[in-house]
């Protein structure tokens, strides 16, 4: 065979195999998208996947004050991820997440709503299988997310926070969601009430709101998931369904519990938080729940 017909296979294969691996290999990038003239940081983690594989995608909101960085750190779905093969964005607020009607010019609905045209551009992530977790203040922008830009997200999940009172946004379309809150949750009250002049729904106002505009059976199928892990705490799982379409509302009420993240790590002392609850893995259930549902784009 003549020797330059050799070479030009070599490196054929060489070529081949490089992009191949470079595919396969789990990655994390810091990037930054510009959202209506402004820098906004997004740090995406990519797990090893078969080329052009349409993996899905999973939005992580971090609390107020706080950063992507400190997001992985609390709810790590990363070797969830690895395993079940999605994509995990945690995206970066200007300090607070702005999820009420005083937006003070900065349009978190939009910058989200470009995150996932971005990652599906770019990353070639499922437009069916869009979803959004979050906590606190990150947990009030994916339900307001959920009222506003239904039409991009199959799920939501919110840990720690409910729905804002009067903020010119209401839940008005089917959609399938969990809600984890801590009953002696000591920032975002399970009971609902004021924080910085603004009111927010209880519990389990927010979640007879999902059940009504799901069209769920009305009696949820309880389960009681007891103290195992011996810290205190114990939960309360109610489970709500529309038998015709599959929908589900879920309510996970902590005993006990603080302004945390199930099973993730205690980030400040029990006395300024809450415990944390090491009989759930929010990360896992949230998956678990997730990756049923499917939004059909128009």
């Amino acid at each position: 065979m003549n020797f330059s017909i050799i070479v030009s296979i070599g490196l054929a294969v060489l070529l081949v195999t490089t992009k191949t691996h470079a595919q396969s290999k789990a990655q994390q990038i810091t990037e930054q998208l510009v959202v209506d003239g402004m820098k906004r940081k997004i740090v995406t983690y990519i797990p090893s996947a078969k080329p052009n594989e349409h993996m899905p995608l999973v939005i992580s909101l971090h609390g107020g004050f706080a950063t992507p960085k400190s997001m992985f750190r609390l709810a790590d779905f990363r070797p969830i991820a690895d395993k079940e093969k999605f994509i995990v964005v945690c995206p970066a607020s200007k300090r607070m997440w702005h999820d009420g009607a005083d937006n003070k010019g900065i349009d978190d609905v939009k910058f989200i709503d470009e995150v996932i045209t971005y990652i599906i551009k770019k990353y070639g992530a499922d437009a069916e299988r869009v979803y959004i977790t979050g906590i606190s203040n990150g947990g009030f922008m994916t339900t307001r997310l959920a009222c506003q830009i239904p039409h991009r997200v199959a799920a939501i999940a919110v840990v720690a926070a409910t729905l804002d009172v009067g903020e010119g946004y209401d839940v008005k379309s089917p959609m399938p969601v969990m809600y984890m809150h801590g009953t002696t949750d000591p920032i975002i009250n399970y009971n609902g009430g004021k924080l910085f002049g603004r009111k927010m729904y209880a519990h389990s106002d927010v979640i007879e709101k999902w059940v009504k505009i799901n069209d769920c059976y009305p009696e949820p199928v309880t389960t009681d998931i007891p103290d195992s892990s011996h810290d205190g705490t114990v939960i309360f799982k109610q489970e709500y369904t529309n038998k015709n379409n599959g929908l589900k509302v879920i309510s996970y009420s902590i005993g006990n519990g603080g302004h945390t993240w199930p099973g993730g790590r205690q980030y400040f002392p029990e006395f300024i938080i809450g415990k944390t609850t090491r009989n759930l893995n929010a990360c896992q259930t949230i998956w678990n729940f997730f990756k049923s549902y499917k939004k059909k784009q128009s």
